[in-house]
């Protein structure tokens, strides 16, 4: 089986206070970044990575070239593990968002609630694990591959392989700069960790 390391990028600023989503030029603080450097020192550490692929937005790619700093690997951007689009609540605060009843009814049931102009957590779901099952099949079985993405991504990832329904994405803990563990296997997959904390 193939061991698919979920990494969170690190912290920013606006991490807590603001919907960034997509948008561009939202970069890791130094918090983030000293997360990101001791990701990469421990995961050189503990895994012999065969590849590091990373959501396009600039905190994880930040965070995944921190990664590859320390372990030695290029980094590969992957779309399927980008940020959700999240439309028009794009750059909103969450206190703004809060008061919304559109983005209370997304929170209580991510399976059939997406946010207007943007996407299903469904179609998140699907595009992450396309880039899952290429990724586990282009490497040998036994290898571990990192993957750096964003909170609820990872989440969608942890809760399909889990069996769990969606709407229970709230019950899982993906901090920043946190590492969960799949393996995948042809026929089978498993949850090895979540939320791991290295720093």
């Amino acid at each position: 089986m193939t061991r698919i390391l979920l990494i969170r990028h690190g912290s920013t600023d606006l991490l807590g206070h603001v919907l960034y989503g997509r948008a561009s030029g939202v970069h890791l603080n130094s918090e983030g970044l000293h997360q990101a450097e001791l990701i990469g020192q421990c995961l050189k550490q503990q895994y012999s990575l065969e590849g590091i692929y990373s959501s396009p937005l600039d905190r994880a790619l930040e965070t995944a070239n921190a990664i590859a700093q320390a372990c030695g690997k290029p980094v590969v951007l992957d779309e399927g593990i980008t940020e959700i689009d999240f439309g028009e609540w794009v750059g909103k605060s969450f206190r703004e968002l809060d008061n919304t009843e559109g983005w209370r009814s997304f929170n209580r049931q991510r399976s059939i609630r997406w946010a207007p102009g943007g996407e299903s957590m469904l179609e998140v779901q699907a595009r992450a694990w396309r880039t899952i099952q290429a990724v586990s099949a282009k490497f040998n079985a036994g290898g571990a591959v990192a993957l750096v993405s964003h909170g609820d991504v990872i989440r969608c990832v942890l809760l399909l392989v889990l069996g769990m329904p969606l709407d229970h994405i709230h019950r899982l803990e993906v901090a920043p700069g946190s590492v969960s563990e799949i393996a995948v296997g042809e026929h089978n997959f498993l949850v090895r960790s979540i939320n791991q904390i290295f720093y």
